[in-house]
């Protein structure tokens, strides 16, 4: 998609969105990006209202504002114009995330499918790369783990010099992360050791955090509780603390802590930070929940409080259903039987 000279008012937005952006200051980027997308209509530029429309979409997302964000996706991919089906499938990916992080993951998996479709690989290497990414995670989170097994081997295929060192790292990242959820662990540890070996706070602190805050959820669901996770947790907790985060970020640092005192023995006090998350129900995703409610239920298990266990295992597996990750409900109910 071609753009044409733009207006010094378009110039002027599209700069106040991107500074926003820069400073983390989501929700007034996508204010922003979204008075430089009206500029650009009513000057008849097509290709500056597309860009700035997906932008905002973007920051939406990275406000945790999913609903929103998928809002803005689709009105792209209502009006592709003359896109090039590089941007169409960044669109798709960005409404997979959307999609994911409201707990719809059927249809973020179809839309990460989508984009992949929309690419044969040579078109643009990082932008297939994300595709793939996208669908593994969807794919995993709603328990087809032998799928998302199968993606991941030809995203690792898919990788090749050419990507961005950040990009290959996330990509190991994901398929650690599918290699831990289909109890490979010692593959899971090797592609996470790979994928760190990529990531630097000095380069990209945001990217970092996000890596050590993921890493140590898919250790800690694979029991593994050692020092190297509760680093994991720490430098999560440390790097979000300086660059901020949105609400979901922050819960899933909770969760994490939760998680980290459960294993380690400490069920009371994963119990009270895991019922800061439960009390919250309009923000989290039925999967967060879901996650949060199990491990209150085994928490309050170990603490021999039976009845509270059996209802938070309960609404576990109801928010598990919600969210279409059926195995998970499925593992929710087979912790309730062990219950008395």
């Amino acid at each position: 998609m071609q753009q044409s000279s733009v207006s010094p008012s378009y110039a002027t937005a599209e700069l106040q969105a991107r500074e926003h952006r820069s400073n983390h200051e989501f929700r007034e980027a996508a204010t922003a990006a979204q008075a430089a997308a009206e500029i650009g209509r009513v000057d008849g530029d097509g290709a500056s209202w597309w860009n700035m429309t997906l932008f905002r979409a973007e920051c939406l997302l990275a406000a945790g504002d999913f609903e929103a964000s998928a809002d803005v996706a689709g009105a792209l991919l209502a009006e592709p114009g003359d896109a090039m089906p590089q941007l169409q499938a960044q669109v798709h990916i960005l409404l997979a995330k959307a999609h994911q992080g409201l707990g719809r993951l059927e249809q973020a998996a179809d839309e990460a499918r989508a984009a992949a479709d929309l690419l044969n690989g040579e078109d643009d290497i990082e932008i297939a790369v994300k595709a793939r990414q996208a669908l593994i995670a969807a794919l995993a989170d709603s328990g087809r783990l032998d799928e998302a097994w199968t993606e991941s081997l030809i995203m690792a295929e898919i990788i090749s010099g050419e990507v961005d060192d950040q990009l290959v790292g996330k990509a190991y990242w994901v398929i650690g992360n599918v290699a831990f959820l289909c109890s490979k662990v010692a593959e899971g540890l090797h592609y996470h050791e790979l994928a760190a070996a990529t990531f630097s706070p000095a380069r990209n602190l945001t990217v970092w955090a996000k890596f050590n805050k993921a890493s140590a959820a898919m250790r800690l669901a694979a029991d593994v509780a050692d020092a190297d996770t509760l680093r994991c947790i720490e430098r999560a907790e440390l790097a979000t603390d300086v660059i901020g985060g949105s609400p979901n970020d922050f819960l899933l640092l909770k969760l994490n802590r939760g998680h980290w005192n459960y294993l380690a023995g400490e069920s009371a006090a994963a119990a009270v930070l895991l019922e800061q998350i439960c009390v919250d129900l309009d923000t989290p995703s039925p999967q967060i929940l879901g996650e949060a409610f199990l491990l209150l239920g085994r928490s309050h298990a170990s603490l021999g409080n039976r009845a509270e266990a059996r209802k938070y295992l309960m609404e576990a597996a109801d928010y598990f259903e919600k969210a279409g990750a059926s195995q998970r409900a499925e593992q929710a109910l087979e912790f309730l039987t062990e219950v008395p």
